[in-house]
């Protein structure tokens, strides 16, 4: 082991303390958010509250277990993850694999290569997105949240730079038993790729589940809203509590921002439950899927 030396010693150090003042920048709007939400409304109303509740109570929180249009959003956002981040997985690494081998062995890899890198550099604009999905019949269905975006390019690229990176030796020596490519993708290629796909998979729920602006113009109905768009709706349209100020009178300790900071919180969880099982995947699939060309 070489011995760090005064220099190296003090930059890390100075590292550390960069990186913990981010993590803080992240960490305390959460935080305060989270007290918010089960602080009493004449707390938050006068700025009383930072990063622990005052006069603790679960009222916003027991408001929102009963307002139906919170959940019928959550079982849209969940049907929307069911079924769109397979299809996503699916369609990114049917297309990285054929992108990820040799010219000799795919003729036409480089023109496929540019028609996928030149939409990703040159969007075509919302109009054009707009006429696409509602001349293929799918406004207001769950589709319209799912197949305009089940391809994402950067994804493609992680994953077939990932894929090129395995030791050819391996699928040659599948090749030799009479291996297919679909069998050297599903038994060589895959099993091998947990890293990548561990990462593309967390890109992938964090999209779809992010995702507002596709819900407020692809949906007409707002029973159709999947919850980001919902909450969008709740935090910059009208009041979230105005059409129950009598409930709200009678309850004393909700007011419009802990009702709102309660959904935000509740919105962030289910993402921050599955981050931790995928983290130790996360900076080996995306270094490895982003160094080699």
């Amino acid at each position: 082991m070489r011995k760090k030396t005064k220099g190296m010693q003090v930059f890390a150090v100075v590292n550390y303390i960069f990186l913990t003042a981010i993590a803080l920048t992240c960490l305390l709007p959460m935080l305060n958010l989270l007290a918010i939400s089960f602080s009493a409304s004449p707390a938050v109303s006068a700025g009383k509250v930072g990063l622990w509740p005052v006069n603790f109570t679960f009222e916003s929180y027991e408001y929102m277990a009963n307002k139906p249009e919170f959940f019928i959003s959550l079982g849209v956002s969940g049907k929307r993850l069911l079924l769109g981040v397979p299809i996503s997985m699916i369609v990114s690494v049917l297309a990285a694999y054929p992108l990820s081998r040799q010219n000799n062995e795919f003729k036409a890899r480089k023109y496929y290569i540019w028609f996928f890198v030149v939409p990703m550099l040159f969007y075509g604009g919302l109009i054009p997105s707009y006429m696409v999905v509602r001349n293929t019949g799918l406004l207001d269905s769950i589709w319209a949240l799912v197949l305009p975006c089940a391809i994402n390019v950067f994804n493609i690229i992680l994953l077939m730079n990932f894929f090129r990176s395995i030791p050819k030796e391996m699928e040659e020596a599948a090749a030799i038993d009479g291996a297919g490519h679909f069998s050297i993708l599903l038994r060589i290629v895959l099993p091998v790729s947990a890293p990548v796909l561990a990462t593309v998979l967390l890109f992938f729920i964090v999209n779809h589940w992010n995702a507002w602006f596709d819900g407020l113009i692809y949906m007409n109905t707002p029973a159709n809203y999947p919850l980001q768009t919902y909450l969008q709706t709740q935090v910059v349209g009208q009041d979230l509590m105005a059409s129950t100020t009598r409930d709200i009178r009678q309850i004393g300790n909700i007011s419009d921002r802990t009702g709102k900071a309660a959904q935000v919180f509740l919105a962030a969880i289910p993402v921050l439950a599955v981050y931790p099982f995928l983290q130790k995947y996360f900076t080996t699939g995306i270094v490895m899927g982003s160094v080699k060309g």
